[in-house]
C-alpha cells in the first residue's frame, strides 16, 4: 500500500490530462484502495514538523492568527528556510502548503 496517491501528481497541473480515464477504470473486485487520496507524495520532514506544532498549539486552544504565530515561534518552529514565523509568512504557507 502507498503512502500516498500517484494518480494526482497528474491533476496538479492546471490543464486537463489527456489520458482521461485511461488506466483508471475501476474493475469490481479489483480495486486497490489508496489510504491517501489527497496526497501526491510523501510529506517531508519539515511538513512533518510543522504538522506536530500545529496540533501541540491547536490542543492548547489557541485558535487566533497572532497567539498562534507567537506559540509556533516559542515552541522552536520555523519556516523552510529557518526564519521566525510572521502572520503574514505563516498565511503565505498555508496557501502554499493547501494549494
Amino acid at each position: 500500500m502507498t503512502d500516498y496517491n500517484p494518480k494526482l501528481a497528474t491533476w496538479l497541473k492546471n490543464e486537463p490530462s489527456t489520458d482521461a480515464g485511461i488506466n483508471n477504470i475501476q474493475v469490481p473486485g479489483k480495486t486497490e484502495t489508496i489510504i491517501w487520496q489527497t496526497r501526491h507524495r510523501e510529506p517531508s520532514r519539515y511538513e512533518q514538523s510543522l504538522v506536530e506544532h500545529l496540533v501541540a498549539v491547536f490542543s492548547i486552544g489557541i485558535v487566533e492568527l497572532e497567539p498562534l504565530v507567537e506559540a509556533m515561534n516559542a515552541r522552536g518552529s520555523r519556516t523552510e528556510s529557518g526564519e521566525r514565523w510572521s502572520a503574514e509568512s505563516f498565511q503565505a504557507e498555508m496557501a502554499r502548503l493547501g494549494y
